[in-house]
């Protein structure tokens, strides 16, 4: 397998005499529980394509595209594209890494911006809206956790997120981990070099830190955990601008449920 090879390119039935439910409603309402599908953007301001791809994540955020399930959105800058001339600043090879790691789990030849990754499962070129849409609306969905979150800043440059509740999946032998994201939206950079020279350029649900909160392992749905992480906060910090999404992955990055929440503004 190819894995370093990097390009850009811009590809109710009735119920019955007992009033039992009906398979139909049965599923829709499981449908209903089900938590959100996590959306994950690998992106790059130096990538001439992925201003394009940007500009369609924050529109699925807005709820501009028919889309019937909740959606946990998270923007990951690489930063394999720093060498054409422009570094991106919010660019990371931590999110490198996490690419790679889906290259491998989902047996892809290359590595590319701008990619979209489903539920940890499937993936596409993330500025063709139509096959996006498509995608999340075949991918499987589980119950969310049950977590209570709460925030504190113990320092003026520090973030404190402790978390308490359930997974409300079992975990089996194989184990998985626990991941909480602190994400920005809002962003906007002047680009005065490389493949989008001259241009503004909009980003939002751009991941700024990843931390693992544990990892678990055979436990059962209802087992409570509890975790706190401290993310060291960047110049410019606005707790209006930011989220949390809390995830359990597989150890190949399959995502089996996740959270969302916004920060209090008075942080």
């Amino acid at each position: 397998m190819v894995r370093c090879l990097m390009s850009c390119f811009s590809k109710r039935s009735s119920g019955s005499s007992h009033e039992e439910k009906a398979p139909a409603d049965s599923m829709a309402e499981e449908h209903c529980k089900a938590g959100p599908v996590v959306v994950e953007l690998f992106s790059s301001q130096g990538c001439a394509t992925s201003s394009e791809a940007e500009l369609v994540f924050s529109r699925l955020g807005r709820g501009d595209f028919n889309v019937d399930v909740p959606l946990i959105l998270l923007a990951y800058h690489v930063d394999y594209w720093d060498y054409m001339g422009w570094k991106d600043p919010f660019g990371s090879s931590q999110w490198t890494v996490r690419q790679k790691a889906y290259v491998e789990a989902l047996n892809l030849d290359t590595m590319f911006t701008p990619q979209i990754v489903v539920q940890g499962r499937a993936q596409c070129v993330a500025n063709e809206p139509e096959v996006l849409l498509s995608c999340i609306a075949s991918a499987p969905r589980v119950v969310a956790p049950s977590f209570q979150a709460t925030f504190e800043k113990p320092t003026p440059d520090s973030l404190q997120v402790s978390l308490t509740g359930a997974l409300r999946t079992k975990v089996d032998h194989q184990g998985a981990n626990v991941v909480v994201a602190l994400y920005e939206c809002g962003l906007v950079t002047n680009c005065p070099e490389g493949a989008n020279k001259g241009r503004v350029l909009a980003n939002d649900y751009v991941v700024r830190r990843l931390e693992k909160l544990c990892s678990v392992k055979d436990i059962p749905a209802k087992k409570t955990i509890s975790g706190t992480i401290n993310f060291s906060l960047w110049e410019g910090f606005s707790a209006a601008k930011c989220g949390v999404a809390v995830f359990v992955e597989s150890p190949s990055h399959q995502i089996f449920g996740s959270q969302n929440f916004q920060l209090p503004d008075n942080l």
